[in-house]
């Protein structure tokens, strides 16, 4: 799929926003701890991704009901949905001075369209050193879900089934989009909210 951009301005990506908050002294303390000696561009994205992948749980992987939002929040408590962890991802990013945004893909919430759907939100990354955009999905391995770091082939968690009227949006906006933020922001039990209340289109 052709990844479009929302902006053509690449300082479009870099800005602090209220829920990507990278100034925050725990997101800064972070940079410090996994940005260590000198890594390239490509590592630095790499790190980024499979600490939020790996070390921040995905609420409903372990049936947590805490909502978190803003990035530092995410990382204080080191876990959220992915529209919480796309936050996350963007703040380490971003305050590397790396162009960031937000993707989406529209999916069935479970396992039938009687079920619902759901938006799911990943990360656009721009690598300076490729001149071009990648995708990364950071939400979270589990069995039947693989996502990996790849600058070649992506390697996401949900490949699109059409048959189901699943969708792949294609454009990576500058901010997160306010539909998923307005839920986290508006629910105080995560586990109601992710079979309830998540949006479904952009």
């Amino acid at each position: 799929m052709q990844l479009i951009p929302e902006s053509s301005d690449l300082t479009d990506y870099l800005k602090e926003l209220d829920v990507v908050d990278y100034s925050h002294p725990l997101i800064q303390k972070k940079v410090d701890e996994i940005f260590v000696n000198e890594l390239s561009e490509i590592e630095k994205v790499k790190v980024a991704f499979e600490f939020v992948r790996d070390k921040v749980s995905h609420s409903w992987d372990i049936q947590s009901k805490r909502v978190t939002c803003k990035a530092s929040e995410v990382l204080e408590y080191q876990e959220g949905i992915c529209y919480a962890k796309s936050n996350l991802l963007a703040a380490l990013l971003r305050s590397e001075g790396i162009p960031t945004g937000f993707c989406y893909q529209r999916l069935m919430i479970f396992d039938t369209p009687e079920e619902g759907y759901s938006l799911h939100t990943l990360n656009g990354v721009f690598l300076n050193s490729l001149n071009r955009w990648i995708r990364l999905d950071a939400r979270g391995n589990k069995p039947g879900v693989q996502a990996e770091f790849s600058v070649n082939e992506e390697i996401l968690a949900f490949p699109i089934r059409k048959e189901f009227d699943e969708k792949d949006y294609p454009i990576i906006y500058t901010n997160p989009n306010h539909k998923t933020i307005t839920t986290l922001e508006a629910n105080t039990d995560a586990l109601e909210m992710y079979i309830h209340h998540l949006p479904d289109v952009l």
